[in-house]
């Protein structure tokens, strides 16, 4: 699994704005902001999925996660993988794809799609925030 954190130390104004807020409103800006930077990797990973059917590229997606901690919100890309394999909304098969078998060298599009977009990732999720947070305060 891949694990990146964004931290916020070096941004006063945007942390103090954070601490004015009430705990459901904190949590909720926190998750955009999260969302959107699991969206700019899942879009990328979308993109450099293999496409012979394209049941692979539709079943990448964006997730949230409940995170217990008031000060830190998770969101992540992962790869739906539920139920009967011709289920539409199953594609099982993309960890052969991404690590590779015995009989079949890895091709990866996820990993190189987070090193891609890593920075654009951040970025995207801090204008989020900012955004989410300008209209909380303006109530």
């Amino acid at each position: 699994m891949i694990h990146t954190h964004l931290n916020f130390d070096g941004l006063e104004s945007l942390e103090a704005d954070l601490k004015m807020l009430t705990r459901a409103e904190n949590d909720r800006v926190r998750r955009q902001g999260a969302r959107a930077g699991a969206a700019v990797v899942r879009d990328e990973a979308r993109r450099r999925a293999p496409k012979r059917t394209g049941k692979l590229a539709k079943n990448i997606v964006a997730v949230t996660a409940r995170v217990s901690d008031q000060n830190r919100s998770s969101a992540g890309v992962r790869v739906r993988s539920q139920g009967k394999a011709a289920d539409p909304k199953n594609a099982f098969y993309w960890k052969f794809v991404e690590l590779g078998t015995s009989k079949m060298p890895p091709a990866p599009f996820i990993r190189p799609a987070f090193d891609a977009v890593e920075q654009k990732a951040g970025d995207a999720a801090i204008e989020k925030i900012v955004q989410a947070l300008d209209k909380v305060l303006m109530k």
